[in-house]
Protein backbone atom coordinates (compact mmCIF):
# COMPACT_ATOMS: atom_id res chain seq x y z
CA UNK A 1 0.00 0.00 0.00
CA UNK A 2 1.41 3.70 -0.56
CA UNK A 3 2.14 5.63 1.84
CA UNK A 4 1.29 9.18 2.40
CA UNK A 5 4.19 10.13 1.44
CA UNK A 6 4.25 8.73 -1.61
CA UNK A 7 0.53 9.92 -2.57
CA UNK A 8 1.66 13.33 -1.43
CA UNK A 9 4.48 13.24 -3.87
CA UNK A 10 1.96 12.31 -6.39
CA UNK A 11 -0.61 15.02 -6.26
CA UNK A 12 2.17 17.31 -6.47
CA UNK A 13 3.58 15.46 -9.27
CA UNK A 14 -0.14 15.67 -11.45
CA UNK A 15 -0.42 19.51 -10.29
CA UNK A 16 3.17 20.50 -12.25
CA UNK A 17 1.57 18.13 -15.19
CA UNK A 18 -2.14 20.40 -14.76
CA UNK A 19 0.00 23.52 -14.82
CA UNK A 20 2.09 22.37 -18.08
CA UNK A 21 -1.03 21.28 -19.75
CA UNK A 22 -2.76 24.61 -18.95
CA UNK A 23 -0.28 27.01 -20.17
CA UNK A 24 -0.06 24.60 -23.37
CA UNK A 25 -3.70 24.83 -23.96
CA UNK A 26 -3.37 29.30 -23.52
CA UNK A 27 -0.73 29.35 -25.70
CA UNK A 28 -2.26 27.08 -28.28
CA UNK A 29 -5.56 29.36 -27.90
CA UNK A 30 -3.60 32.41 -28.32
CA UNK A 31 -2.06 30.99 -31.61
CA UNK A 32 -5.32 29.02 -33.01
CA UNK A 33 -6.98 32.89 -33.27
CA UNK A 34 -4.05 34.40 -35.56
CA UNK A 35 -4.27 31.08 -37.33
CA UNK A 36 -7.71 30.99 -37.86
CA UNK A 37 -7.12 34.94 -39.09
CA UNK A 38 -4.56 33.74 -41.37
CA UNK A 39 -7.28 31.19 -43.04
CA UNK A 40 -9.83 33.91 -43.15
CA UNK A 41 -7.38 36.20 -45.35
CA UNK A 42 -6.08 33.61 -47.53
CA UNK A 43 -9.12 31.81 -48.35
CA UNK A 44 -10.71 34.06 -50.49
CA UNK A 45 -7.94 35.57 -52.73
CA UNK A 46 -7.28 31.60 -53.59
CA UNK A 47 -11.25 30.91 -54.49
CA UNK A 48 -11.35 34.32 -56.38
CA UNK A 49 -8.88 32.92 -58.70
CA UNK A 50 -9.64 29.80 -59.06
CA UNK A 51 -13.57 31.76 -59.76
CA UNK A 52 -11.45 33.40 -62.37
CA UNK A 53 -10.28 30.32 -64.04
CA UNK A 54 -12.90 28.48 -63.84
CA UNK A 55 -14.85 31.47 -65.77
CA UNK A 56 -11.93 31.53 -68.38
CA UNK A 57 -11.03 28.06 -69.32
CA UNK A 58 -15.28 27.98 -69.60
CA UNK A 59 -15.23 30.35 -72.23
CA UNK A 60 -11.68 29.33 -73.72
CA UNK A 61 -13.08 25.26 -74.65
CA UNK A 62 -9.35 24.83 -76.88
CA UNK A 63 -6.88 26.10 -74.02
CA UNK A 64 -4.30 23.02 -73.91
CA UNK A 65 -1.77 23.19 -70.72
CA UNK A 66 -0.08 19.81 -69.37
CA UNK A 67 -1.15 20.24 -65.94
CA UNK A 68 -4.52 19.58 -67.18
CA UNK A 69 -3.94 17.00 -69.12
CA UNK A 70 -4.49 13.16 -67.88
CA UNK A 71 -2.22 10.28 -68.75
CA UNK A 72 -1.22 6.83 -68.23
CA UNK A 73 0.10 6.70 -64.44
CA UNK A 74 3.74 5.07 -63.81
CA UNK A 75 4.43 7.17 -60.71
CA UNK A 76 2.63 9.23 -57.39
CA UNK A 77 3.78 11.62 -55.08
CA UNK A 78 2.20 11.97 -52.24
CA UNK A 79 2.40 15.09 -49.66
CA UNK A 80 1.35 14.29 -46.41
CA UNK A 81 1.37 17.21 -43.99
CA UNK A 82 1.74 16.54 -40.15
CA UNK A 83 3.04 18.69 -36.97
CA UNK A 84 6.03 19.26 -35.90
CA UNK A 85 5.31 18.18 -32.14
CA UNK A 86 3.05 15.81 -30.33
CA UNK A 87 0.85 16.40 -27.71
CA UNK A 88 -2.34 17.08 -29.92
CA UNK A 89 -4.25 13.86 -30.43
CA UNK A 90 -4.82 11.93 -32.85
CA UNK A 91 -4.13 14.93 -35.38
CA UNK A 92 -0.48 13.26 -37.04
CA UNK A 93 -1.77 9.50 -36.52
CA UNK A 94 -4.94 10.81 -38.55
CA UNK A 95 -3.38 11.71 -41.85
CA UNK A 96 -0.35 8.58 -40.95
CA UNK A 97 -2.96 6.40 -41.20
CA UNK A 98 -5.06 7.94 -44.03
CA UNK A 99 -1.85 8.31 -46.12
CA UNK A 100 -0.32 4.49 -45.27
CA UNK A 101 -3.99 3.03 -45.93
CA UNK A 102 -4.05 4.78 -49.44
CA UNK A 103 -0.35 3.27 -50.01
CA UNK A 104 -1.58 0.33 -48.88
CA UNK A 105 -4.83 -0.03 -50.72
CA UNK A 106 -5.06 2.22 -53.68
CA UNK A 107 -1.25 2.75 -54.78
CA UNK A 108 -0.48 -0.99 -53.34
CA UNK A 109 1.30 -2.00 -56.90
CA UNK A 110 3.06 1.62 -57.16
CA UNK A 111 4.26 1.48 -53.52
CA UNK A 112 5.68 -2.18 -54.31
CA UNK A 113 7.45 -1.76 -57.19
CA UNK A 114 8.91 1.74 -55.55
CA UNK A 115 6.66 4.33 -58.11
CA UNK A 116 5.43 5.82 -54.87
CA UNK A 117 7.65 8.95 -53.97
CA UNK A 118 6.37 10.36 -50.34
CA UNK A 119 7.10 14.36 -49.30
CA UNK A 120 6.37 14.27 -45.84
CA UNK A 121 5.77 18.06 -44.47
CA UNK A 122 5.85 17.89 -40.53
CA UNK A 123 8.31 15.98 -38.32
CA UNK A 124 6.41 13.83 -37.02
CA UNK A 125 5.37 12.27 -40.46
CA UNK A 126 8.67 12.39 -41.39
CA UNK A 127 9.92 10.20 -38.67
CA UNK A 128 6.90 7.98 -39.00
CA UNK A 129 7.42 6.83 -43.27
CA UNK A 130 11.56 7.40 -42.74
CA UNK A 131 11.75 4.65 -40.40
CA UNK A 132 9.55 2.56 -42.37
CA UNK A 133 9.93 0.94 -46.24
CA UNK A 134 8.53 3.98 -47.89
CA UNK A 135 10.20 6.15 -50.18
CA UNK A 136 10.34 9.30 -49.20
CA UNK A 137 12.33 12.08 -51.50
CA UNK A 138 11.73 14.94 -49.40
CA UNK A 139 11.59 15.98 -46.07
CA UNK A 140 10.23 19.20 -44.82
CA UNK A 141 10.63 19.02 -41.24
CA UNK A 142 10.44 22.22 -38.91
CA UNK A 143 8.46 24.42 -41.07
CA UNK A 144 5.35 25.21 -38.91
CA UNK A 145 7.72 27.67 -36.50
CA UNK A 146 8.39 29.73 -38.98
CA UNK A 147 5.56 29.27 -41.88
CA UNK A 148 6.19 30.86 -45.25
CA UNK A 149 4.67 31.40 -48.14
CA UNK A 150 7.87 31.20 -50.15
CA UNK A 151 7.79 27.36 -48.74
CA UNK A 152 4.93 26.60 -50.49
CA UNK A 153 5.34 28.48 -53.86
CA UNK A 154 9.05 26.31 -53.58
CA UNK A 155 6.99 23.49 -53.40
CA UNK A 156 4.90 23.76 -56.64
CA UNK A 157 7.42 25.00 -58.72
CA UNK A 158 9.67 21.80 -57.60
CA UNK A 159 5.94 19.46 -58.20
CA UNK A 160 5.30 21.74 -61.62
CA UNK A 161 8.69 20.97 -63.00
CA UNK A 162 8.76 17.05 -62.29
CA UNK A 163 4.83 16.76 -63.48
CA UNK A 164 5.91 19.00 -66.71
CA UNK A 165 8.99 16.53 -67.30
CA UNK A 166 7.05 13.42 -66.95
CA UNK A 167 8.83 12.46 -63.93
CA UNK A 168 5.72 11.88 -61.93
CA UNK A 169 2.13 11.61 -63.27
CA UNK A 170 0.14 12.16 -60.27
CA UNK A 171 0.32 14.37 -56.93
CA UNK A 172 -2.04 13.64 -54.00
CA UNK A 173 -2.24 15.70 -50.94
CA UNK A 174 -2.97 14.17 -47.20
CA UNK A 175 -3.93 16.75 -44.31
CA UNK A 176 -6.09 17.72 -41.63
CA UNK A 177 -8.64 20.46 -42.62
CA UNK A 178 -9.59 22.97 -40.07
CA UNK A 179 -13.07 22.81 -39.52
CA UNK A 180 -13.47 24.25 -35.67
CA UNK A 181 -12.14 23.85 -32.53
CA UNK A 182 -12.75 20.32 -31.54
CA UNK A 183 -13.67 19.15 -35.49
CA UNK A 184 -10.56 18.23 -38.30
CA UNK A 185 -11.42 16.46 -41.36
CA UNK A 186 -8.39 14.37 -42.49
CA UNK A 187 -8.52 15.21 -45.94
CA UNK A 188 -7.13 13.84 -49.76
CA UNK A 189 -6.85 15.79 -52.50
CA UNK A 190 -5.37 15.60 -56.11
CA UNK A 191 -3.05 18.39 -56.93
CA UNK A 192 -1.92 17.31 -60.29
CA UNK A 193 -3.21 17.16 -63.07
CA UNK A 194 -5.38 20.17 -62.09
CA UNK A 195 -9.13 18.49 -61.99
CA UNK A 196 -11.56 21.07 -64.04
CA UNK A 197 -12.65 24.11 -61.83
CA UNK A 198 -16.74 24.30 -61.31
CA UNK A 199 -18.29 27.52 -62.29
CA UNK A 200 -20.49 27.89 -58.93
CA UNK A 201 -22.83 30.33 -60.58
CA UNK A 202 -25.21 30.02 -63.23
CA UNK A 203 -24.21 33.67 -65.03
CA UNK A 204 -24.11 33.35 -69.20
CA UNK A 205 -20.32 33.87 -68.93
CA UNK A 206 -20.17 33.50 -72.89
CA UNK A 207 -23.07 36.33 -73.62
CA UNK A 208 -20.08 39.00 -71.81
CA UNK A 209 -17.97 41.18 -73.69
CA UNK A 210 -14.72 41.20 -71.99
CA UNK A 211 -11.67 42.62 -73.51
CA UNK A 212 -8.82 40.34 -72.43
CA UNK A 213 -5.21 41.56 -73.11
CA UNK A 214 -3.05 39.80 -73.83
CA UNK A 215 -5.32 36.69 -74.58
CA UNK A 216 -7.19 34.30 -71.95
CA UNK A 217 -4.50 31.79 -72.77
CA UNK A 218 -1.96 34.21 -71.71
CA UNK A 219 -3.94 34.94 -68.56
CA UNK A 220 -4.57 31.78 -67.94
CA UNK A 221 -1.12 30.60 -67.88
CA UNK A 222 -0.44 33.21 -65.61
CA UNK A 223 -2.68 32.41 -62.76
CA UNK A 224 -2.25 28.62 -62.91
CA UNK A 225 1.16 28.84 -60.86
CA UNK A 226 -1.27 31.52 -58.25
CA UNK A 227 -3.53 29.14 -57.91
CA UNK A 228 -1.66 26.53 -57.49
CA UNK A 229 0.83 28.44 -55.08
CA UNK A 230 -2.35 29.80 -52.89
CA UNK A 231 -3.75 25.91 -52.54
CA UNK A 232 -0.56 24.89 -51.33
CA UNK A 233 -0.20 27.85 -48.76
CA UNK A 234 -4.28 27.30 -47.75
CA UNK A 235 -3.40 23.36 -47.03
CA UNK A 236 -0.38 24.48 -44.87
CA UNK A 237 -2.21 27.12 -43.25
CA UNK A 238 -5.68 24.79 -42.73
CA UNK A 239 -3.70 21.68 -40.88
CA UNK A 240 -1.34 24.48 -38.71
CA UNK A 241 -5.12 25.89 -37.42
CA UNK A 242 -6.02 22.30 -37.41
CA UNK A 243 -3.10 21.21 -34.96
CA UNK A 244 -3.69 23.92 -32.61
CA UNK A 245 -7.17 23.37 -32.11
CA UNK A 246 -6.07 19.34 -31.76
CA UNK A 247 -3.52 20.71 -29.24
CA UNK A 248 -6.14 23.34 -27.72
CA UNK A 249 -8.81 20.30 -27.30
CA UNK A 250 -6.14 17.73 -25.99
CA UNK A 251 -4.72 20.04 -23.31
CA UNK A 252 -7.91 21.18 -22.08
CA UNK A 253 -8.93 17.41 -21.64
CA UNK A 254 -5.48 16.51 -20.03
CA UNK A 255 -6.62 19.72 -17.62
CA UNK A 256 -9.46 18.18 -16.53
CA UNK A 257 -8.58 14.33 -16.10
CA UNK A 258 -5.55 15.60 -14.02
CA UNK A 259 -8.11 17.53 -11.97
CA UNK A 260 -9.88 14.26 -11.39
CA UNK A 261 -6.73 12.35 -10.60
CA UNK A 262 -5.97 15.09 -8.15
CA UNK A 263 -9.31 14.54 -6.56
CA UNK A 264 -9.22 11.25 -6.66
CA UNK A 265 -5.88 11.44 -4.64
CA UNK A 266 -7.25 13.66 -2.35
CA UNK A 267 -9.66 11.42 -1.13
CA UNK A 268 -6.93 8.51 -1.13
CA UNK A 269 -4.47 10.70 0.97
CA UNK A 270 -7.29 11.22 3.50
CA UNK A 271 -8.36 7.64 3.62
CA UNK A 272 -4.80 6.50 4.15
CA UNK A 273 -4.38 9.48 6.87
CA UNK A 274 -7.28 8.48 8.64
CA UNK A 275 -6.34 4.63 8.52
CA UNK A 276 -3.35 5.89 9.90
CA UNK A 277 -4.47 8.23 12.66
CA UNK A 278 -7.02 5.28 13.36
CA UNK A 279 -4.10 2.52 13.87
CA UNK A 280 -1.67 4.89 16.56
CA UNK A 281 -4.92 5.34 18.25
CA UNK A 282 -6.13 1.72 18.81
CA UNK A 283 -1.94 1.46 19.45
CA UNK A 284 -2.22 3.77 22.21
CA UNK A 285 -5.70 2.46 23.76
CA UNK A 286 -4.05 -1.06 23.82
CA UNK A 287 -0.84 0.26 25.39
CA UNK A 288 -2.74 2.25 28.00
CA UNK A 289 -5.06 -1.42 28.35
CA UNK A 290 -2.17 -3.26 28.51
CA UNK A 291 -0.44 -1.14 31.20
CA UNK A 292 -3.53 -1.01 33.91
CA UNK A 293 -3.87 -4.60 33.25
CA UNK A 294 -0.73 -5.44 34.78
Amino acid sequence: MATLRDIKGRIKGVKSTQQITKAMKMVAAARLRRAQENIINAKPYSKKIAEMLGHLLNIEKNFNNPLFLEREVKRIAMIVVTSDRGLCGGFNMNVVRKAEEIAKDELASFNRDGNLDFYCIGKKGNDYFTKRPYNVVGSYPGIFSHLKFEFASGLIKELTAKYISGEIDKVLVVYNEFKSVIQQKTTVEQLFPIKPFEVKNHEPVQDIDYIYEPDKASIINTLLPKHLNAQMWTTLLDSYAAELGARMTAMDMATENAKELIRSLNLTYNKVRQASITKEILEIVSGANALKDS
